[in-house]
């Protein structure tokens, strides 16, 4: 037997040494080393920016009517009749008709936002289009091009006015879509940031600061939108913890997805909020306008959800509706729950979100 200090021995052990680890050591050493992550990371990106181009393409580049509520008044002749069925075939198929017994009882649904103009027919060989930008200005342009024309073409006179404008420092309608954005996504960049820069706090005083950063987040972005740019006149305590209810339930959504998904967490923010949560809104394009998947998806999430709220308290106040409020209630208390259950069980859980949100 050869002593352990052999030279034979000694040569064989280098020999061993030197021979290439086998594939699944290199797996292992490439598994616990940054190249992974950051190797996932270059799909992940390269994945997102087609996703992200698609998605806003997809629903803003050519909108298109797929689902228009209109009022009709009147009853209609001959040639009411066929100008209503070259405006159904000039919106392809999208015009819902509602007949109402009078004005009214049309222009209240208007307010009700039960639906986006109103077809008068009361006047011989010719009709009135009450269009209301302040539904939706998309909308209200794409009725306001098209009844002129379908009117020239069956020989009808056609009358096109506004009955519910957008203010003046804001005719195309967009300042609202602008400060949920800017409320969705500041809320969740600040969720990771409190993570990064204070990632020792605990799951009470974490929500105490995010209740924090939201009711004066909101505050900021109510004073500069209509104090001092003056952009749109706002009932400035409802849009103001409206805006700080969305700040909330967007930061513990971020949250949510922290305990769940860990470093990957802005992924699954990101989509949900700015791949999805944006173009489907209802902020930029109307819903009608939208394809029929985002037009319904887009008042389930928390900034279409915001959007809906904040418009109706400027433009219809007096016809408020319970369900984008309830939206954006069950994001933040489902969230919350989320985060206080599994952070308990697995402590620490969310330190490992991803640091940079840039």
């Amino acid at each position: 037997m050869a002593e352990p200090d052999a030279p034979g021995n000694r040569a064989h052990d280098h020999e061993t040494h030197e021979r290439p680890p086998a594939p699944a050591k290199r797996w292992e050493a490439f598994a616990r080393s940054p190249y992974l992550p950051a190797t996932v990371l270059v799909f992940l990106v390269s994945a997102v920016a087609g996703v992200f181009a698609w998605s806003y393409t997809y629903a803003f580049a050519n909108p298109t009517p797929h689902h228009v509520p209109t009022a009709v008044v009147g009853s209609p002749d001959a040639a009411h009749s066929a100008f209503l069925t070259g405006m159904e075939t000039a919106l392809d198929g999208s015009l819902v008709i509602h007949r109402y017994p009078g004005y009214p009882q049309a222009r209240e649904a208007v307010e009700k936002q039960t639906v986006f103009a109103i077809f008068d027919l009361r006047r011989e060989r010719a009709v009135t289009v009450n269009v209301s930008s302040a539904s939706g200005a998309s909308v209200a342009q794409v009725l306001e091009q098209t009844a002129p024309t379908v009117g020239r073409a069956v020989g009808m006179e056609v009358l096109v006015r506004d009955i519910k404008p957008n203010q003046r420092a804001d005719p195309r309608g967009l300042a609202i879509f602008y400060i949920s954005l800017a409320a969705v996504v500041v809320s969740f960049v600040g969720a990771i940031q409190l993570n990064v820069n204070a990632k020792e706090l605990g799951a009470v005083a974490r929500l105490a600061f995010t209740v924090a950063y939201s009711l004066l987040g909101a505050f900021a972005i109510t004073a500069v939108v209509d104090w001092l740019l003056s952009a749109l006149e706002l009932p400035f305590a409802a849009v103001w913890l409206t805006l700080a209810l969305t700040m909330y339930a967007a930061s513990t959504v971020c949250l949510m997805f922290m305990v769940l998904f860990g470093r990957w967490a802005l992924i699954p923010t990101w989509g949900l909020m700015v791949l999805i949560g944006n173009p489907s809104s209802g902020g930029a394009v109307s819903w009608p306008l939208l394809p029929t998947f985002l037009g319904v998806v887009g008042r389930w999430l928390p900034t279409g959800a915001a959007i809906g709220a904040i418009h109706t308290e400027v433009y219809f106040p007096g016809y408020l509706h319970a369900f984008p409020f309830l939206v954006l209630i069950g994001w933040a208390v489902v969230s919350t729950m989320v985060f206080c259950l599994l952070r308990r069980r697995r402590p620490g859980a969310e330190r490992t979100a991803v640091a940079h949100p840039e």
